[in-house]
């Protein structure tokens, strides 16, 4: 119980809620940090798939490549990352902001695999009597993508980018591993000062965080998602998308 009350104290102290260590700015950075990679990987992996779906070509090697990114430890591509990245990053003259441009590359390549597979799942595992209907209305096939595919195989769709949300989300943390900013520092610093309240409180945050990008998600796919498909099984079974086999 003295442990809860030292985290009560480390959030209840101002200095911890103000200036560029605060929790505001924190989450500021954190969330930056997050959002510029997903942003990246959904406008790159969500019209290949979508393509790769509709077309069906080189469908093996997405579910391969997909499988493959799972398996591989979040550390180890931050890892693989930094060794390979940085030293470029800083001879283009961009030595400030090479930790967190290196951070967002690998979350980048991170939030690619679970977009990719259910942009390709959602849009082949259309009815084909629907897009033969499509096809029968004069439907070219792009137009087919894009106003019968894509629709029916949202709910799939928004299932593989709600998932990356929240790898990248939780992942953005190791970011301090390579000297980032974000929540991750308060986990990075309080070892490295052996402040465990500190420690677990930047956490919790991160936690809380997860938590709310799960809601937050879970929340527009259902205003996105069109009330007759909202039954429809988000959940296939060529995706586990359950849990990152690689772990951290």
């Amino acid at each position: 119980m003295e442990f809860f009350g030292e985290v009560a104290a480390w959030f209840a102290d101002p200095a911890n809620w103000n200036g560029p260590d605060g929790i505001p700015a924190r989450i500021g950075e954190h969330l930056v940090l997050s959002i510029v990679p997903l942003a990246a990987a959904v406008a790159v992996a969500l019209p290949v798939g979508a393509w790769i779906g509709h077309t069906g070509r080189f469908s093996n090697l997405v579910i391969n490549i997909a499988n493959v990114g799972r398996a591989i430890p979040s550390l180890a591509i931050l890892a693989l990352a930094a060794m390979l990245l940085q030293r470029t990053i800083v001879d283009i003259g961009l030595r400030d902001s090479a930790s967190e441009i290196v951070t967002m590359i690998a979350l980048f390549f991170l939030a690619i695999p679970p977009i990719l597979t259910n942009a390709y799942v959602g849009i082949n595992e259309v009815d084909d009597q629907i897009v033969e209907a499509g096809r029968g209305m004069g439907m070219r096939d792009l137009e087919i993508l894009r106003r019968v595919e894509i629709p029916v195989g949202l709910p799939v769709i928004l299932v593989g980018v709600r998932t990356a949300a929240v790898q990248v989300v939780a992942t953005a943390t190791l970011g301090a591993v390579v000297a980032t900013g974000g929540l991750g520092r308060y986990i990075i610093d309080g070892i490295a000062q052996r402040r465990f309240d500190e420690v677990f409180a930047g956490a919790l945050i991160v936690a809380a965080l997860s938590i709310a990008t799960e809601l937050g998600f879970s929340f527009i796919e259902r205003r996105a998602t069109s009330p007759g498909l909202r039954g429809r099984d988000t959940a296939p079974r060529e995706l586990a998308q359950a849990g990152r086999p690689g772990g951290i």
